[in-house]
This record gives C-alpha cells, sequence and structure tokens, in this order.
C-alpha cells in the first residue's frame, strides 16, 4: 500500500486553502485527540501534517518535495521510488545543488530536519494559554472558587476548570495550571493555563498590598469638636474610630488586622486605615453665616503665622 502523504493524512487536496486545511486539522484533532478516546498514534501523524501544510515555508519546500516523488521515510530519511529503483533523495539532492546539508534547496533542511536530521520529529511543548477573569472586590476580600472555560487553539475543543481565587487576591495576580494549555507537538507535553485575576474597584475601599484604605469625610464641626463615628471593615464588621477635636485633613488612623489578608505572609492580615477628610459646607443658611462670622470675629488665632513670618523677613532683607 503506497504511503500517505501529510495532504492524505488530512484528508485535503493539495490545493487546499489555509482554512480548509485547518478546518480538517480541528475535525480530525476532536476525533482523535488521546484525552477524548482517540488513537495516540493517529494524532501524532495529523499535527505533524498540520504543522508542516500550515507553514507557509515548510508547505512550499513539502510540495517540491513531493515533485520528486518523495515521502516521508524512517529516521528522518527521504527516499523517490521511479524506474524500478528507490533513489535517496539525501544523495540526488547533494549531487544536485551540491553539498550534503541541502544548502541550495531554499532552507529545505532547516524546514524538514536537515536532510537527515531530526529535528523536525523532536517533541515540542504546546504553548501556554492566558485569559483574566473579574473577581468582585468583595470576592477578592473573602476567596472564591469560579469555574473558567476556555478553547484550546489547535483543536478548537472548549474545556474546563476550577479556580480557587485566594481570599486577599490581588488586581493582576496569577495562577498557573500545568499541561491546561495548547496540545505539543510529536509527543510534547502541553502548555500551561496562566489565569490572572482582575479585581474590580470597590466603592469605598482602595487596596495596597494586603492593607486596605479608606477615606472618611466628617464636617467642620466634627472635626473643631471631636467626634466618635463608626466605620465599616473589609470583613463585614464595624469598629468606631474617636476622633480627638481639632483634626486636620490628612490625618491617618490605622488598625491593624483588619484589613485583607496576607497573601505573601500566611496567617497574617493588613491593616485598615481610616484617613480623614473635613468637608466645609457650600452652602450656608443665614443663621449658620451670622453663627459663624461672629465666631471669626472673636478667634484671635493667627493661623498664618509662619507664612505672616517669611513675608516679613523677605520685606526686611529686600
Amino acid at each position: 500500500m503506497p504511503q500517505k502523504n501529510f495532504y492524505d493524512v488530512l484528508g485535503v487536496s493539495r490545493d487546499a486553502s489555509d482554512k480548509e486545511i485547518k478546518t480538517a486539522f480541528r475535525k480530525l484533532a476532536q476525533k482523535y485527540h488521546p484525552d477524548a478516546g482517540g488513537d495516540e498514534q493517529k494524532f501524532k501523524e495529523i499535527s505533524e501534517a498540520y504543522e508542516t501544510l500550515s507553514d507557509a515555508k515548510k508547505r512550499k519546500e513539502y510540495d517540491q518535495l513531493l515533485m520528486f516523488g518523495g515521502m516521508p521515510g524512517g529516521g528522518g530519511s527521504y527516499t523517490y521510488s521511479g524506474g524500478g529503483a528507490n533513489v535517496d533523495l539525501n544523495d540526488l539532492f547533494s549531487s544536485i545543488f551540491g553539498g550534503s546539508d541541502g544548502g541550495g534547496f531554499g532552507g529545505f533542511a532547516q524546514g524538514f530536519g536537515g536532510m537527515g536530521g531530526r529535528a523536525a520529529n523532536r517533541p515540542r511543548k504546546g504553548d501556554d494559554i492566558s485569559l483574566t477573569i473579574d473577581v468582585s472586590a468583595e470576592d477578592a476580600f473573602h476567596g472564591v472558587t469560579k469555574k473558567v472555560s476556555y478553547t484550546v487553539p489547535s483543536t478548537g475543543t472548549r474545556e474546563s476548570v476550577v479556580v480557587k481565587i485566594p481570599a486577599g487576591a490581588v488586581d493582576g495576580g496569577k495562577m498557573n495550571f500545568k499541561e491546561r494549555g495548547d496540545f505539543g507537538v510529536n509527543g510534547g507535553s502541553r502548555g500551561n493555563l496562566i489565569v490572572r485575576t482582575h479585581v474590580l474597584e470597590h466603592p469605598i475601599f482602595k487596596r495596597k498590598g494586603a492593607d486596605v484604605l479608606l477615606t472618611l469625610p466628617i464636617s467642620m464641626y466634627e472635626a473643631a469638636l471631636g467626634a466618635r463615628v463608626d466605620v465599616p471593615t473589609p470583613g463585614g464588621k464595624t469598629v468606631r474610630l474617636r476622633i480627638p477635636a481639632g483634626t486636620q485633613t490628612g490625618k491617618k488612623f490605622r488598625f491593624n488586622e483588619m484589613g485583607a489578608p496576607d497573601l505573601k505572609h500566611r496567617g497574617r492580615t493588613g491593616a485598615l486605615i481610616v484617613t480623614v477628610e473635613v468637608r466645609t459646607p457650600e452652602r450656608l443658611s443665614d443663621t449658620e453665616r451670622t453663627s459663624l462670622e461672629k465666631l471669626m470675629e472673636a478667634d484671635t488665632r493667627d493661623y498664618r503665622a509662619t507664612i505672616n513670618q517669611y513675608r516679613s523677613s523677605s520685606k526686611a532683607s529686600a
């Protein structure tokens, strides 16, 4: 029985388009893939055929080989059958183009393992597959399990993995699933699946590693007189913050062990850092304006003492 060429292996004609070759490979890969109970040897054959015919340069060189009647033989050699005798194409190309490496044949040696070499038949690991999943800020704080589906490029098949996102997950975090990527060639192992997390913004909390940041607005009255304010935490609890009288914008208060779980130091939790922002009313009632004007007139404090001192020294030196 005559040996099949790569076109025969994929069941396409020699003038098949790139799309036809890709479609044929996908159908056969789904049928013969070992993970689906198919024939491993058959899958290797169709993978080898697709690797050559899907590459424009390799396909052109392979078509040139077929013009001489050559067929892939064992150990990377090629033979030509004609006139009642078998001719080794390694010797034939050497005599025609000069040199034993076939260098004058448009890089054929590089495309098919170097005329007797085995580079093209070496196992090659499949490519990694990368994908990103959205995670809510709440799920990132507490951890969540998600089922993720993706498409394997070489076969077009759909696969799924269960992703356990740890408590304290950060934006851009990466999880690596070994041998769940694209399939290898010539018996090579599968690539990896890399899943990255994109943590969505929280309406009030910000993250800085395991620390959680919160900006707390307070009124100028609370800042001046002092106050007690209930503050939410990422864990769903509430803590009471005592704001001293005379607190200024930018004052920070730290609550240890009330942030997010620390992935870099297992068993630890970051801090909740609250930054005060003093808000001034944009509109005043007549009563409020009258009261504040009286307070301002009675206030003899010099709030700009440092600036006034600088101005005085600058005038004196001038």
